[in-house]
């Protein structure tokens, strides 16, 4: 399989129009049939995979440093990759991330009015619909020499910043998948400020979802996070859905 790696980096070849710019400039000028997404703060898979599907995720793992944030970070990122990959292998893709993504060149062209953009991010989430609303092959490869690795983000102040600018793009999800199962999360943490004692039903679903993914998270990291991520979501919906506004 013929593959060119695409690392979109801005102010580099974004012609300061930002990332889905910079992604379709580079894809328009590859020569092979299949392109390898990649963000350019990621430290790569050490092997390049094969595929005849048209779209094909790849997992991540964060890693970071021992500050509280990063911790929270790392088992919040297990347990999304968790659930990208389960949902992906039942097919039902909810979820997959432009870090690291092979999709075939072609595909990705004709799609490219369908990832809005109009809208700064969002770029692998609209391009997961555009492909599942044509009936395009969408395929999963959960393999440890397949894995990126992606640094957490050092302070609250731009993990907010991140999460904001990735609730905002919510509202122009048209799949029923990702739509049903975003409600479900908003729910269930929305149903526990409500009623606190939820959390001791979900929370043995949720550490078992992110053990699964990364062994390395303590039950501390876990347990905290699930305290505390009604109000981290909620900060997040509000902040992304009115951010223009600020």
């Amino acid at each position: 399989m013929h593959i060119t790696v695409i690392v979109p980096k801005r102010g580099i070849n974004d012609d300061g129009l930002g990332k889905k710019h910079a992604l379709h400039k580079l894809i328009t000028e590859a020569n092979t049939d299949y392109v390898w997404l990649q963000d350019d703060d990621i430290t790569p898979p050490t092997a390049t995979p094969s595929t005849t599907a048209d779209l094909l995720i790849l997992p991540l793992r964060m890693v970071g440093g021992t500050s509280l944030i990063e911790r929270l970070q790392i088992a919040e990122y297990a347990a999304i990759q968790q659930i990208t990959i389960r949902t992906a292998q039942q097919g039902h893709h909810v979820m997959c991330s432009g870090a690291n993504l092979i999709v075939r060149r072609d595909r990705w062209l004709e799609s490219y009015p369908d990832i809005h953009p109009e809208i700064p991010s969002g770029d692998d989430m609209f391009l997961l619909e555009s492909f599942k609303r044509r009936g395009l092959s969408i395929a999963v490869l959960d393999q440890p020499q397949y894995t990126a690795t992606i640094q957490a983000i050092p302070t609250l102040r731009q993990l907010l910043h991140q999460r904001m600018r990735w609730a905002g793009k919510a509202p122009h999800y048209t799949d029923r998948d990702i739509i049903r199962y975003g409600a479900l999360v908003v729910g269930l943490n929305m149903l526990q400020l409500l009623c606190p004692l939820i959390l001791l039903v979900k929370f043995p679903y949720e550490y078992h979802i992110i053990k699964q993914r990364d062994a390395s998270v303590s039950l501390f990291d876990a347990f905290l996070l699930e305290l505390l991520y009604p109000f981290y979501l909620l900060i997040c919906l509000i902040g992304g859905l009115f951010r223009h506004q600020w």
